[in-house]
């Protein structure tokens, strides 16, 4: 029988210490932070009001998106990299999931992050490192081909899960359907519109 997730063999309390360092390295609003260092506005008012990548490029500042598409992405790495250094695979799988919950349900902004795709990226590259360039060049080529932002996050996140399948790695199947759901379920609004056909490309507004 495949083993769908890792064995938990870690004292419950390192469990709950890395759900909270996951948590609070992913609530991060570094996309806010950002912003406001170099003048930009608040960014919860600009746009979406989405603290991601993709709204702070609408500022038209492309370093301060650079900037969060990065930073939110090392957000990831930390989570999965830093409690790995400690703690066992378990604890790791914890710490990751939580990162992606912080950052798309921070309580420092009651609950109101981002989409989660950078941090998305960054935990599943630090998880399997083929299995996050897989993602990368899945999102590169749907937003070549179909110019939507959101289309080639969704259709990235969802590879994930059937790359780990195909890849033998079946203890991450379970942790990356869950982070496949949560990025849909921020993506519920995209996902209307583009079933209605009128989700904006790239280099037009909403």
């Amino acid at each position: 029988m495949l083993e769908l997730l890792p064995e938990f063999t870690s004292k419950p309390e390192v469990l709950l210490a890395a759900c909270a360092f996951g948590y609070l390295v992913g609530s991060i609003p570094f996309g806010i932070i950002i912003s406001q260092i170099l003048g930009l506005g608040d960014l919860r008012k600009i746009g979406s009001g989405n603290i991601g990548a993709t709204n702070v490029l609408r500022t038209g500042n492309k370093l301060a998106a650079f900037l969060t598409l990065l930073f939110d992405f090392s957000k990831g790495i930390c989570a999965v990299l830093l409690v790995r250094q400690f703690f066992g695979e378990d604890a790791v799988q914890v710490s990751a999931f939580s990162a992606l919950v912080g950052h798309c349900f921070p309580i420092w902004l009651r609950f109101r992050g981002g989409k989660g795709v950078a941090t998305f990226l960054g935990v599943t590259i630090s998880l399997s490192f083929i299995i996050g360039i897989i993602c990368c060049f899945v999102w590169l080529f749907v937003a070549v081909v179909r110019k939507m932002s959101s289309l080639a996050s969704l259709t990235s996140s969802a590879s994930a899960p059937i790359a780990a399948i195909s890849l033998d790695q079946p203890n991450t199947i379970v942790l990356l359907i869950l982070l496949v759901s949560i990025v849909f379920f921020r993506h519920k609004q995209n996902i209307d519109r583009i079933i209605k056909g009128v989700e904006p490309k790239f280099g037009k507004t909403k």
